[in-house]
Protein backbone atom coordinates (compact mmCIF):
# COMPACT_ATOMS: atom_id res chain seq x y z
CA UNK A 1 0.00 0.00 0.00
CA UNK A 2 1.20 3.43 -0.98
CA UNK A 3 0.12 6.86 0.19
CA UNK A 4 0.70 9.93 -2.39
CA UNK A 5 -0.06 13.52 -0.87
CA UNK A 6 -0.39 16.43 -3.50
CA UNK A 7 -1.16 20.31 -2.03
CA UNK A 8 -2.83 22.15 -4.41
CA UNK A 9 -2.97 26.38 -3.33
CA UNK A 10 -5.68 28.39 -4.30
CA UNK A 11 -7.37 31.76 -3.47
CA UNK A 12 -11.05 32.30 -3.31
CA UNK A 13 -11.63 35.20 -5.60
CA UNK A 14 -15.36 35.21 -7.45
CA UNK A 15 -14.81 35.94 -10.93
CA UNK A 16 -11.52 34.76 -11.54
CA UNK A 17 -12.33 30.89 -12.52
CA UNK A 18 -11.38 31.18 -15.97
CA UNK A 19 -7.84 32.94 -15.04
CA UNK A 20 -4.91 30.85 -16.48
CA UNK A 21 -2.86 29.10 -14.22
CA UNK A 22 0.67 31.29 -14.26
CA UNK A 23 2.34 30.25 -11.16
CA UNK A 24 0.82 26.76 -9.58
CA UNK A 25 3.43 26.84 -6.27
CA UNK A 26 1.50 30.79 -5.35
CA UNK A 27 -1.96 29.52 -6.34
CA UNK A 28 -4.56 29.61 -8.27
CA UNK A 29 -6.11 31.74 -9.07
CA UNK A 30 -3.81 33.50 -8.65
CA UNK A 31 -4.06 36.72 -5.65
CA UNK A 32 -5.03 39.70 -7.67
CA UNK A 33 -7.02 41.17 -4.50
CA UNK A 34 -7.55 40.87 -0.79
CA UNK A 35 -8.97 36.94 -0.78
CA UNK A 36 -8.79 34.13 1.05
CA UNK A 37 -5.60 31.77 0.75
CA UNK A 38 -6.04 28.00 1.28
CA UNK A 39 -4.56 24.98 0.84
CA UNK A 40 -5.77 21.07 0.01
CA UNK A 41 -3.80 18.72 0.49
CA UNK A 42 -5.08 15.44 -1.23
CA UNK A 43 -4.03 12.05 0.36
CA UNK A 44 -4.32 8.87 -2.02
CA UNK A 45 -3.94 4.94 -1.16
CA UNK A 46 -3.60 2.03 -3.13
CA UNK A 47 -1.24 -0.39 -5.35
CA UNK A 48 1.32 1.43 -7.93
CA UNK A 49 0.47 1.26 -11.81
CA UNK A 50 2.83 -0.91 -13.68
CA UNK A 51 3.56 1.09 -16.52
CA UNK A 52 4.40 4.15 -15.00
CA UNK A 53 5.33 3.81 -11.28
CA UNK A 54 2.61 5.98 -10.34
CA UNK A 55 0.28 5.76 -7.97
CA UNK A 56 -1.94 8.62 -9.23
CA UNK A 57 -0.39 11.21 -11.89
CA UNK A 58 -0.71 14.56 -9.86
CA UNK A 59 -2.51 16.07 -12.48
CA UNK A 60 -5.17 14.28 -12.16
CA UNK A 61 -5.73 15.64 -8.62
CA UNK A 62 -5.08 19.16 -9.99
CA UNK A 63 -7.84 19.00 -12.35
CA UNK A 64 -9.91 17.16 -9.89
CA UNK A 65 -9.90 19.86 -7.04
CA UNK A 66 -9.29 22.69 -9.71
CA UNK A 67 -12.37 22.00 -11.67
CA UNK A 68 -14.91 20.05 -9.06
CA UNK A 69 -14.15 22.26 -6.09
CA UNK A 70 -12.10 25.63 -7.08
CA UNK A 71 -13.84 26.77 -10.26
CA UNK A 72 -17.45 26.19 -8.98
CA UNK A 73 -16.48 28.26 -5.61
CA UNK A 74 -15.29 31.25 -7.74
CA UNK A 75 -18.46 30.94 -10.14
CA UNK A 76 -20.60 30.93 -7.57
CA UNK A 77 -20.65 31.68 -3.88
CA UNK A 78 -18.80 29.57 -2.14
CA UNK A 79 -19.94 27.35 1.40
CA UNK A 80 -19.81 29.63 4.35
CA UNK A 81 -18.08 27.50 6.41
CA UNK A 82 -14.57 25.17 6.69
CA UNK A 83 -16.51 22.49 7.73
CA UNK A 84 -18.67 23.06 4.42
CA UNK A 85 -15.94 23.43 2.19
CA UNK A 86 -14.16 20.48 3.03
CA UNK A 87 -17.54 18.49 2.94
CA UNK A 88 -18.49 19.37 -0.36
CA UNK A 89 -14.99 18.93 -1.63
CA UNK A 90 -14.89 15.50 -0.74
CA UNK A 91 -17.76 14.71 -2.46
CA UNK A 92 -17.21 16.32 -5.20
CA UNK A 93 -14.35 14.84 -6.20
CA UNK A 94 -14.88 11.30 -5.82
CA UNK A 95 -14.59 8.68 -8.59
CA UNK A 96 -11.95 10.89 -9.90
CA UNK A 97 -8.92 9.02 -9.97
CA UNK A 98 -8.16 5.83 -11.17
CA UNK A 99 -9.37 2.08 -10.23
CA UNK A 100 -6.42 1.62 -8.45
CA UNK A 101 -6.34 3.99 -5.95
CA UNK A 102 -8.51 5.88 -3.02
CA UNK A 103 -9.00 8.69 -1.57
CA UNK A 104 -7.66 8.08 1.75
CA UNK A 105 -7.87 11.31 3.47
CA UNK A 106 -8.34 15.43 2.79
CA UNK A 107 -7.46 18.43 4.37
CA UNK A 108 -8.37 21.75 4.31
CA UNK A 109 -5.14 24.44 5.36
CA UNK A 110 -7.38 27.52 6.27
CA UNK A 111 -4.52 28.91 7.90
CA UNK A 112 -0.91 28.05 8.12
CA UNK A 113 -1.81 27.18 11.62
CA UNK A 114 -5.52 25.58 11.25
CA UNK A 115 -6.63 22.60 9.20
CA UNK A 116 -9.61 20.39 8.87
CA UNK A 117 -9.55 16.78 7.46
CA UNK A 118 -11.93 14.39 6.22
CA UNK A 119 -10.53 10.79 6.54
CA UNK A 120 -12.11 7.83 4.05
CA UNK A 121 -12.42 5.45 7.44
CA UNK A 122 -15.36 8.07 8.50
CA UNK A 123 -16.69 10.41 6.43
CA UNK A 124 -19.39 11.94 8.65
CA UNK A 125 -16.55 12.75 10.84
CA UNK A 126 -14.18 15.80 10.90
CA UNK A 127 -10.72 16.54 12.46
CA UNK A 128 -10.09 19.99 13.15
CA UNK A 129 -6.11 20.62 13.96
CA UNK A 130 -4.93 24.15 15.80
CA UNK A 131 -1.90 25.06 16.36
CA UNK A 132 -0.79 26.70 19.73
CA UNK A 133 3.58 27.24 21.53
CA UNK A 134 4.93 27.47 24.47
CA UNK A 135 8.47 27.94 25.94
CA UNK A 136 9.51 25.55 29.14
CA UNK A 137 13.01 24.54 30.41
CA UNK A 138 13.62 20.93 31.52
CA UNK A 139 16.03 18.17 32.45
CA UNK A 140 15.87 14.71 31.63
CA UNK A 141 17.06 12.90 34.13
CA UNK A 142 16.52 9.55 36.10
CA UNK A 143 17.17 9.87 39.97
CA UNK A 144 17.50 5.67 40.46
CA UNK A 145 20.47 6.04 37.86
CA UNK A 146 23.91 7.03 38.13
CA UNK A 147 25.02 9.78 37.48
CA UNK A 148 27.22 8.41 34.99
CA UNK A 149 24.45 6.33 33.58
CA UNK A 150 22.63 9.53 33.80
CA UNK A 151 24.77 11.40 31.15
CA UNK A 152 25.27 8.12 28.97
CA UNK A 153 21.46 7.59 28.78
CA UNK A 154 20.49 11.60 28.20
CA UNK A 155 23.14 13.23 27.09
CA UNK A 156 23.69 17.55 27.33
CA UNK A 157 20.04 17.35 28.12
CA UNK A 158 21.13 15.92 31.74
CA UNK A 159 23.02 18.97 32.67
CA UNK A 160 22.09 19.91 36.22
CA UNK A 161 20.95 23.54 35.54
CA UNK A 162 18.62 22.17 32.72
CA UNK A 163 17.78 23.54 29.19
CA UNK A 164 14.86 25.05 26.83
CA UNK A 165 12.64 24.73 24.04
CA UNK A 166 10.20 26.55 22.24
CA UNK A 167 7.69 23.60 21.90
CA UNK A 168 5.37 23.77 19.33
CA UNK A 169 1.68 21.55 19.99
CA UNK A 170 -0.44 20.49 17.43
CA UNK A 171 -4.31 19.80 19.20
CA UNK A 172 -6.46 17.46 16.85
CA UNK A 173 -10.50 17.23 17.87
CA UNK A 174 -12.76 15.19 15.77
CA UNK A 175 -16.57 15.52 15.74
CA UNK A 176 -19.46 15.33 13.32
CA UNK A 177 -20.64 18.52 12.01
CA UNK A 178 -24.39 19.80 11.39
CA UNK A 179 -26.73 22.66 10.00
CA UNK A 180 -27.02 23.85 13.27
CA UNK A 181 -23.74 24.05 14.69
CA UNK A 182 -20.10 23.81 14.14
CA UNK A 183 -17.79 20.69 14.99
CA UNK A 184 -16.54 23.11 17.91
CA UNK A 185 -16.48 26.83 18.39
CA UNK A 186 -12.86 27.94 17.55
CA UNK A 187 -13.04 30.35 20.41
CA UNK A 188 -13.75 27.81 23.05
CA UNK A 189 -10.99 25.72 21.51
CA UNK A 190 -8.07 28.03 21.79
CA UNK A 191 -9.53 29.39 25.61
CA UNK A 192 -9.55 25.32 26.60
CA UNK A 193 -5.93 24.63 25.10
CA UNK A 194 -4.58 27.98 27.08
CA UNK A 195 -6.33 27.08 30.12
CA UNK A 196 -5.51 23.47 30.80
CA UNK A 197 -2.27 23.79 29.14
CA UNK A 198 -0.28 26.84 27.33
CA UNK A 199 -1.06 28.81 30.99
CA UNK A 200 0.11 25.59 33.07
CA UNK A 201 3.36 24.78 31.00
CA UNK A 202 4.47 28.42 29.37
CA UNK A 203 7.80 29.87 30.91
CA UNK A 204 7.79 26.53 33.58
CA UNK A 205 10.23 24.30 34.56
CA UNK A 206 8.75 21.52 33.77
CA UNK A 207 10.53 19.48 36.45
CA UNK A 208 10.29 21.55 39.08
CA UNK A 209 6.81 23.57 38.77
CA UNK A 210 4.59 20.88 37.31
CA UNK A 211 2.92 18.88 39.15
CA UNK A 212 3.16 16.01 36.43
CA UNK A 213 6.24 15.76 36.18
CA UNK A 214 7.77 15.55 39.45
CA UNK A 215 7.72 11.73 39.74
CA UNK A 216 7.85 11.94 35.11
CA UNK A 217 10.43 12.24 32.99
CA UNK A 218 9.71 14.96 30.81
CA UNK A 219 10.34 13.65 27.51
CA UNK A 220 8.73 14.99 24.74
CA UNK A 221 6.99 11.78 24.74
CA UNK A 222 5.63 12.41 27.91
CA UNK A 223 5.00 15.77 27.74
CA UNK A 224 2.07 14.75 24.57
CA UNK A 225 0.51 12.15 26.83
CA UNK A 226 0.47 14.94 29.83
CA UNK A 227 -1.38 17.39 27.92
CA UNK A 228 -3.68 14.47 26.39
CA UNK A 229 -4.48 14.09 30.19
CA UNK A 230 -4.60 17.85 30.89
CA UNK A 231 -7.28 18.14 27.61
CA UNK A 232 -9.11 14.84 27.58
CA UNK A 233 -11.18 15.04 30.95
CA UNK A 234 -12.23 19.23 30.00
CA UNK A 235 -13.78 18.43 26.31
CA UNK A 236 -17.30 17.98 28.48
CA UNK A 237 -17.10 22.21 28.99
CA UNK A 238 -16.89 22.68 25.11
CA UNK A 239 -19.65 20.10 23.84
CA UNK A 240 -22.48 17.18 24.88
CA UNK A 241 -20.07 14.22 24.78
CA UNK A 242 -19.78 14.11 20.64
CA UNK A 243 -16.39 15.44 20.56
CA UNK A 244 -13.52 13.49 21.23
CA UNK A 245 -9.64 14.58 21.25
CA UNK A 246 -8.05 12.51 18.60
CA UNK A 247 -3.99 13.33 18.83
CA UNK A 248 -1.68 15.63 20.63
CA UNK A 249 1.61 16.30 19.13
CA UNK A 250 3.89 18.09 20.35
CA UNK A 251 7.44 19.24 18.83
CA UNK A 252 10.70 19.16 20.84
CA UNK A 253 12.50 20.80 17.83
CA UNK A 254 11.77 20.63 14.05
CA UNK A 255 13.03 17.61 13.54
CA UNK A 256 11.70 16.09 16.84
CA UNK A 257 8.21 15.58 17.94
CA UNK A 258 5.49 12.86 19.36
CA UNK A 259 2.39 11.87 19.09
CA UNK A 260 -0.39 10.96 21.62
CA UNK A 261 -3.72 9.21 20.34
CA UNK A 262 -4.89 8.03 23.95
CA UNK A 263 -5.67 4.53 24.94
CA UNK A 264 -6.61 3.53 21.08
Amino acid sequence: MIHLTREVRFNLLPGHSQRPVTNSWGGWPTATALSPHLVFRCQLAGELETDSGYLCNIKLIDDALRNKVIRPCCESPPPETAEALIQFAFQAIQGAFPDNCRIEKLTLGVTPFLEYSIHSKNETMIQITQQFEFSASHRLHNPALSAEENLRVFGKCNNPHGHGHNYLLKVTLEGTPDEQKPVVSLEGFESLVRSQVIDELDHKNLNVEVAAFQSLNPSVENIAMVIWRMLEPALVDLDDGQLRLACVRVYETPKTWADYFGDR
